[in-house]
């Protein structure tokens, strides 16, 4: 492909060769190098590709794209092309480089802090329900029809993601949905195409620290880029932070939310409870007039529907297409019903901070549990604060607390749970210790009572255990079958 067309959507300064070459490939990994490619120079936190500059056009690069001056040697023959960001020009770059396939999709990006994962699957759910083919690229997996992908990042790499949307279209699908990050905002990995649709869930103070965001000001701006990249935004209207992420807005603006004001609500909230079973049933008016019932608890599972009703408006989707969707869809780890007995229920949340804890417990004591039983532990190489938090929030809010481990890394699980103690000594919550979390599990389900509500929590989607830089395989699912299985003992 002509260099020239891979730079058509840029700002340029050719300070070196010329534009009137082919490139054979598209590289930013100078271990992938190839014969003839263009190779860019990405700034990340602990490495900067204009320091390989020399070495990658030894290897065979014929383009180098740069954002600051790199020295060659004069015998060289290459093309160096300056930009002001580098990741920004691998965004266009790669969508010119795949043809840009996103204009053949209709592409739907969610952000927020909580809610993207659980509303892209029903997001999917819906559509698939209704006759289209949806993609749908996450913090879980990457789905291309029948292929899943485990992701590394919530949103990939822009030339990832961009390969992804070409396999998307080889593959017939019609529409992608996926989880837009604010990294991946702040990064461009977005850039190169533009969103039909964006959507703005919520934003509580998170990803605030090194390698992350300097602020909450900075991680509010960043999530506020989706609004200038897409034809149709839709935000939560209850969100006190939706003028500020919207402020300067480029897309046609509308709302959802539980309040009078929002253009679709919510209204006439009824939580159920059924055997091993928790849900909410609501009446969605204004743009829409239906009723629908969920089977993931509390509010914050009616925020996720409608997000993805607001989104499948657009579809023209049929009332009885999203009815049905809504019950059927599940999304591994989030509020996730394991079904072990009808005498009480047992779930699994990724919640793994004091936040999102908080949120999960709160909306599970509406359902007036008999007990409210906790299980958690917390990640090693990670903030001790989070521990202390995490333990003082299941201290107050749980009938009883299981400390187990997380994801050890390279620390001491029984360290770990010594901080977690220390948050529980703030409150007056029972607790109990069992490092072991299988064993934990099955402390927590030999001992389930006549109502109780049981939440793992912190794993939720995640399938390994990370001990001393070992991912060993741990899902929680199998080792509730496992313990099944043994013979454990419920009522």
């Amino acid at each position: 492909m002509k260099l020239a067309d891979l730079l058509e959507n840029l700002e340029y300064i050719c300070v070196r060769g010329t534009v009137d070459v082919e490139v054979t490939g598209v590289v930013y990994d100078s271990r992938k190098v190839t014969e003839g490619c263009l190779f860019l120079c990405i700034e990340g936190p602990n490495f900067d590709g204009h320091t390989f500059a020399a070495d990658v056009v030894a290897a065979g690069a014929k383009v180098l794209v740069v954002s600051k001056p790199v020295e060659l040697p004069k015998e060289q023959r290459v093309t160096v092309i300056q930009v002001n960001n580098t990741r920004y020009a691998m965004a266009f770059i790669s969508a010119a480089w795949f043809g840009h396939p996103a204009e053949k999709l209709k592409v739907i990006g969610i952000t927020g802090t909580k809610g993207k994962t659980t509303s892209t699957y029903l997001v999917k759910s819906i559509l698939e329900n209704a006759g289209y083919k949806v993609g749908l690229v996450g913090t879980i997996e990457v789905m291309i029809g029948e292929t899943h992908v485990h992701a590394n990042n919530t949103t990939p790499e822009s030339y990832l993601l961009q390969e992804y949307f070409v396999k998307m279209v080889e593959a017939g699908l019609d529409v992608v949905v996926m989880e837009v990050s604010s990294q991946a905002l702040m990064h461009h990995r977005t850039q190169g195409f533009i969103f039909d649709y964006g959507i703005f869930t919520n934003l509580e103070p998170d990803h605030i620290g090194p390698n992350e965001h300097a602020s909450f000001e900075e991680y509010l701006a960043c999530k506020g880029l989706l609004f200038k990249q897409c034809r149709v935004g839709i935000v939560n209207g209850d969100d006190s932070h939706w003028q500020q992420v919207t402020e300067g807005h480029t897309c046609e603006l509308e709302n959802f939310g539980l309040g009078e004001h929002c253009m679709l609500r919510a209204e006439d909230l009824k939580l159920v409870h059924k055997p091993g079973e928790l849900g909410v049933s609501f009446h969605v008016s204004g743009l829409m007039d239906l009723n629908v019932e969920v089977r993931t608890p509390g509010r914050f599972s009616v925020y996720n529907a409608l997000t993805a009703i607001a989104i499948c408006r657009h579809f023209r989707v049929k009332d009885a297409d999203i009815r049905r969707a809504l019950l059927d869809a599940k999304v591994k780890g989030r509020i996730e019903m394991v079904k072990v007995s009808d005498h009480f229920t047992v779930l699994i949340d990724y919640a793994h901070n004091a936040m999102a804890l908080e949120s999960l417990l709160s909306t599970l004591r509406e359902y007036e549990p008999n007990r409210l039983v906790c299980l958690f532990g917390c990640g090693g190489n990670r903030s001790r604060q989070r521990r202390f938090e995490m333990g003082e929030v299941s201290g107050r809010l749980a009938d009883l607390t299981i400390v187990t481990s997380d994801n050890p890394r390279f620390e001491e699980p029984e360290a770990i749970i010594e901080d977690i103690k220390t948050g529980m000594a703030k409150t007056e919550g029972e607790y109990v210790t069992i490092c072991d979390r299988k064993e934990a599990i099955g402390y927590a389900i030999s001992h389930g009572q006549e109502g109780d509500i049981i939440v793992l929590a912190g794993k939720g989607h995640e399938d390994y255990q990370e001990i001393k830089g070992v991912k060993y395989p741990m899902d929680e699912r199998v080792l509730i079958q496992e313990l099944l299985e043994e013979g454990i003992s419920h009522i």
